[in-house]
This record gives structure tokens, C-alpha cells and sequence, in this order.
């Protein structure tokens, strides 16, 4: 289980929910235009990698891009747990009440089936967060569900994809889980500033909200591992990074570049090296 504390999108969630992603995208993983050169017809200065506006799918990829992981896991587990909430966390969120379209951000935490954004920079407001859920829509081919933002979750990815190659992991069994401590964009009447300086109150609930979720989650799997859990639970969905290293076709991204099979162990890494530069090369 990959655990942590995120930001939030109150259209979908708010402080001190428990978030399940089956995708992990990293958005920040592009050019990039300072806002005041972009271009006037940009909607924002984040133009995919390879491309020439930020509609467009990037033609540059370095095989980080966007992870999938097995969505018939253990959230139901997780729905079973009382999560904390405090009330500096609700009289904050109550200024989402304001706009129909924040009910989500406006309720109390719950549990939610919905993905997570990577970037290595800590944003805040409604225009970056506007182009980072155009980014995740426009990476996983109009699937992914943007969500939560973190720091760290693709390039834990990465690295347990390489532990998989090497026969160390089993990549059907991951599963990430984000609890939210602060909202990505200001609540109407807000300042971006204001929302990224500013204490939503819910730093407390997201951190006790990963035990009280994730010891849930956890003792199912305990309970559950001899009939379920030890023979593995067979994903549904496709699983893997942009490439297809693990096998079969991705549904996103260009499809399997190694034909649906598995990537070989011995020159994993010299492909994705090759690629790379084959990919800048057109």
C-alpha cells in the first residue's frame, strides 16, 4: 500500500477523505511557459513533452508518464472505518457551500474511487488545477478522474515497476491511497494565495484517517489472505506504465510498444533508454 496525505479537488472530494487511484498521472512532466509568455490562444503554459499546444498527446515520453494499478482491490474495506473530522476542518469547508459545483468539497470525508495527479511542485488555484485535470483526462485517453495531488507516487511507481521486472514485486498488489489534507483551488470569494497560505483544517483528520482507512484495509487482506489475497486478485483492468513493460496493451498512451509481451528483464533498462531517445529523435 502506498499511503500518504494530498490536496484535493472539492468537485470531487474534501479534507479528510480516503482516496483510491487507479491511475497515477504525472502532469507536471512537460514544457513549461511562464503564464505571462504564453502563448494567447494557451489556456496555460504546460504544453506535453513533443507536442506544440496542451491539447495534444505528448510525442516525447519517458515512460513515466501515467501508471495503472489493479482497481478491484481492498476499498471495501476501507468503507467500513470511521473516519476522523474536526471542526476547524468543517467550519473551513463550509465556504465551498457557496457554489453547487463544490458540494463534494462542502460534505464531510468519505471514501472515493478517484486518481491522483504527481508533480514534483506544490500548486494552488483554479487555472493550474483546471490544466492539470486537462492533462490527466488528455493522458489517459479521457479515463482517469483527476482527483488528489502529491508529490511522490509515480516515482514510487517506477521503481516498484522495475522491482516487478526484476521478479521482486508483484505489481497486481499495489495499492494507492491518499487522504486528504487541503484543497487545490480556493473556494469562491478566495484568493489562489490565500488558499495555499491558509489553514483548511485538515491536516489532522488526513493523517489519522490513514490508519483508521489503511488498518482496515489491512486486516481484510489478514482475515481474507487464504481464500483471496495469497493466490493474488486478478486485475480486470490493464496494469502497468505507458509502455506495456509488463504485458499487455495499455489503455492509454500509444498502445504496448513491446507488442503486448513482456519487456525483457535483461535490457529493461536499455529499452526504455532507447526509446527515449528514439521518441526526441522524430
Amino acid at each position: 500500500m502506498i499511503a500518504g496525505i494530498a490536496g484535493v479537488n472539492p468537485m470531487l472530494a474534501t479534507t479528510g477523505s480516503v482516496t483510491f487511484a487507479r491511475y497515477a498521472v504525472q502532469v507536471a512532466l512537460q514544457y513549461e511557459f511562464d503564464a505571462r509568455d504564453k502563448p494567447a490562444d494557451f489556456p496555460t503554459g504546460y504544453v506535453p513533452q513533443g507536442s506544440f499546444r496542451p491539447d495534444q498527446y505528448p510525442q516525447e515520453l519517458y515512460g513515466t508518464e501515467v501508471f495503472e494499478v489493479n482497481e478491484k482491490l481492498a476499498v471495501g474495506y476501507a468503507k467500513q472505518a470511521t473516519l476522523n473530522d474536526t471542526l476547524a476542518a468543517q467550519q473551513y469547508r463550509a465556504n465551498y457551500k457557496t457554489n453547487s459545483v463544490f458540494a463534494a468539497g462542502a460534505e464531510g470525508p468519505s471514501i472515493v474511487e478517484c486518481d491522483t495527479a504527481t508533480s514534483d511542485n506544490f500548486w494552488s488555484g483554479t487555472l493550474l488545477s483546471e490544466a492539470f485535470e486537462n492533462t490527466t483526462t488528455l493522458f489517459t485517453n479521457g479515463t482517469g478522474v483527476y482527483c488528489t495531488t502529491q508529490q511522490e507516487d509515480n516515482a514510487t511507481l517506477e521503481s516498484l515497476m522495475r522491482a516487478a521486472k526484476a521478479g521482486l514485486v508483484d505489481f497486481s498488489r499495489i495499492i494507492i491511497m491518499r487522504t486528504a489534507s487541503d484543497f487545490d483551488r480556493e473556494f469562491p470569494g478566495q484568493t489562489a494565495a490565500a488558499n495555499l497560505f491558509g489553514n483548511p483544517g485538515g491536516f489532522i483528520p488526513s493523517i489519522l484517517n490513514i490508519h483508521l482507512a489503511g488498518v482496515k484495509v489491512v486486516q481484510g487482506i489478514i482475515d481474507n489472505w487464504d481464500g483471496t489475497f495469497a493466490a493474488g486478485v486478478a486485475p480486470t483492468n490493464y496494469i502497468g506504465d505507458i509502455w506495456g513493460s509488463l504485458g499487455g496493451n495499455p489503455d492509454f498512451g500509444p498502445g504496448s510498444i513491446f507488442g503486448g509481451q513482456n519487456a525483457p528483464v535483461q535490457s529493461f533498462r536499455t529499452l526504455r533508454n532507447g526509446i527515449r531517445l528514439a521518441l526526441r529523435s522524430l
